[in-house]
């Protein structure tokens, strides 16, 4: 602005002064920056040389990194886990057991391969419900079906009828054992263990396992079928836990050891006896204590003036000054 404005002024005192204005060099807007110079020269760029006919192939992702198609950027999901040899062998000619999810409880609850029981199916295609439906590890559910199948049902078909219903008290269920508060994990809190209490004929008849009144023969075969098939057995006798039902595990130990107790009590009397039997003439004569001579000799009558003093009420003691207490 100040340059411009002195050349107007020196241009128009110029002709006044008799002097040639002298133009100013033109202003270099480009001052104080480098200039280019020089030719440009494009320089070639080395490419990698042809992969080598005998290299190796590289290997391709697995199919779980890819993406799925239709979703960029998503990975597919894993995989289901392949279902165990148990679970391929219970099929649905021998039970109708749906697996469910692994159950991962509190303090070591719970387990893996687990399927919910709810038939038994017997060879002839028939059905023997499991009411309600257990909730048993693979194993313990296929130890179940084959104690039906082939010990239960030839059992109730002695009694002359068929099996239909197995009465499920008690099957899986975090808890300690007997439910004490602190005590060691149950079998039931694995899914491991089955407690029975009876099971139903067709006829609308009833086994009771611990009563009583079941014939003997009954209760003991089906006694020495399960010690054979499962390693824990619990009835009557073993502690006042089981005294109403029975006790079934499949529990590993050391060297395959066992344990069978269940005592079968013998049948009630029909009617129990009112009175004593009658002693037989030949029994000897009971021995009477002999008496002492004080305690035979009678007691001398005593005189109406005696039984009036006696009869007189004693006379009351005089009572004590209480004390006040603070």
């Amino acid at each position: 602005m100040v340059t411009a404005a002195a050349l107007i002024l020196s241009i128009a005192a110029g002709p006044a002064m008799g002097r040639v204005p002298r133009l100013m060099p033109p202003l270099d807007l480009f001052a104080g920056k480098p200039k280019l110079r020089g030719t440009v020269r494009h320089v070639a760029i080395p490419l990698p040389r042809p992969r080598p006919a005998e290299a190796p192939k590289a290997e391709e992702p697995e199919a779980a990194e890819k993406p799925s198609a239709g979703e960029p950027g998503k990975t597919a999901k894993p995989a289901p886990p392949q279902p165990s040899a148990c679970r391929l062998a219970l099929t649905e000619e021998i039970a109708i057991a749906p697996s469910v999810p692994d159950i991962k409880g509190p303090g070591g609850c719970g387990g893996e391969d687990l399927v919910r029981l709810e038939a038994v199916v017997l060879p002839d295609k028939r059905k023997v419900a499991v009411k309600p439906s257990a909730i048993l590890r693979c194993k313990m559910a296929t130890a179940i079906a084959d104690w039906i199948r082939s010990d239960i049902v030839p059992i109730a078909a002695k009694l002359g009828s068929q099996l239909s219903d197995l009465d499920n008290f008690d099957s899986y269920e975090c808890r300690g054992r007997n439910r004490v508060a602190g005590a060691q994990l149950s079998e039931h809190g694995r899914a491991n263990a089955l407690d029975v209490r009876a099971f139903k004929l067709s006829n609308g008849k009833s086994i009771y396992l611990t009563d009583r009144t079941v014939a003997r023969e009954v209760r003991e075969s089906v006694l020495h079928a399960a010690c054979a098939r499962f390693s824990t057995v619990l009835g009557p006798g073993s502690d006042w836990y089981h005294e109403d039902h029975i006790h079934l595990d499949v529990s590993e130990r050391r060297n395959n050891y066992r344990i069978c107790q269940w005592n079968v009590w013998d049948p009630l009397p029909q009617t129990a006896p009112l009175l004593p039997a009658e002693r037989p003439v030949e029994a000897p004569p009971r021995e009477v204590a002999v008496k002492s001579d004080a305690a035979q000799k009678p007691e001398a009558a005593k005189s109406d003036e005696e039984e009036a003093e006696e009869e007189k009420p004693a006379p009351a003691k005089p009572k004590r000054p209480t004390k006040k207490r603070r």
